[in-house]
């Protein structure tokens, strides 16, 4: 598979699996068009035209040409410039390493990381959460993630591949959506009725049975084993972490327990407030299903496995 062919593909099976669904997914794309329709000359010289066919601003060829063949790939959870070194070492010792993948964003893809924060307001409407509440809610949240990211020096890992001409990829959404959807559908058909049902049922997944393993995961961090879970919304899409104030919002839209990668401090502490179970599923585990249910759909691809990438194939 050629390079270019890799990255639409994972574009297109992240908008098939998107918690959205494609309806809304299509409304964003016809809206980017839209807005570039409108632009002058000079604006379209900074306009970002894969925003025209790929809705996932976190998700982008760093480098590379898109007509080079793809057999063998270096994939991880964060990409950096330690990681391209390794692609280099492992090239020098005779391993074929065709491209480097990331699953977290470096780049561009990491400058506007931002962007894709605005699912979680579509996220939050489907829960129940008015969509202008949403919206209001999460508006000054994705300010402050745009600011925190201006001074990033978020060239690096681009710029070293680029000096070591490796091609540099990062699926980021896309495999997110994957993670978010295959969980929400086994909580949605399973039911669980307390918190403990919720830990079982995760077990059964390998990427966090080893997270349990190396301590890494799957711990309550609001709420008691034998709780009752009520609604389980999976909250692992949406670009980074979002308000502190919609957790009350949540809990009035019904939502009992979330389960997520992650929390920081201040949004565990409004969860605790509004009575919300909190369930860490683990990060580099969560990151990992999402990777492999997406890498599971290519074949005769060879995928070695480094920087946090938990690899299990489900295909075999």
């Amino acid at each position: 598979m050629k390079l270019g062919e890799l990255y639409r593909f994972a574009v297109t099976e992240g908008i098939a699996v998107d918690p959205r669904g494609k309806e809304i997914v299509e409304q964003q794309l016809k809206q980017s068009a839209e807005e570039y329709s409108q632009m002058k000359d000079k604006e379209k010289e900074f306009f970002d035209q894969e925003r025209l066919t790929n809705p996932y601003a976190d998700t982008r060829i760093l480098y590379g040409d898109e007509n080079i063949e793809v057999g063998s790939i270096l994939a991880g959870i964060d990409m950096e410039v330690g990681e391209v070194l390794l692609a280099d070492r492992l090239k020098e010792k005779g391993r074929r390493i065709d491209l480097v993948l990331s699953h977290h964003p470096e780049g561009t893809a990491l400058a506007r990381l931002y962007q894709v924060m605005h699912m979680q307001e579509d996220l939050a409407a489907m829960l129940g959460v008015p969509i202008n509440v949403a919206e209001g809610v999460l508006k000054e949240r994705i300010s402050q993630v745009e600011r925190a990211l201006l001074p990033t020096n978020h060239q690096r890992a681009r710029d070293a591949a680029r000096l070591l001409d490796i091609p540099l990829m990062c699926i980021h959404t896309p495999a997110d959506n994957h993670v978010a959807s295959y969980l929400q559908q086994k909580f949605d058909e399973n039911s669980p009725r307390i918190l403990g049902d919720v830990l079982e049922l995760l077990l059964e997944e390998p990427e966090y049975a080893q997270a349990k393993s190396d301590e890494a995961g799957l711990k309550i961090v609001a709420g008691d084993k034998k709780g009752r879970a009520g609604k389980v919304f999976v909250d692992m899409t949406g670009g980074t972490g979002g308000s502190k104030d919609m957790f009350e919002k949540y809990a009035v839209a019904g939502v009992g327990t979330i389960v997520c990668m992650h929390i920081g401090e201040n949004n565990l502490e409004e969860a605790k407030k509004a009575h919300i179970n909190v369930v860490i599923a683990g990060h580099m585990a969560s990151d990992s299903l999402g990777m492999n249910l997406l890498l599971d759909k290519l074949s005769g691809m060879e995928i070695i496995a480094c920087s946090g990438f938990i690899r299990h194939s489900r295909s075999k």
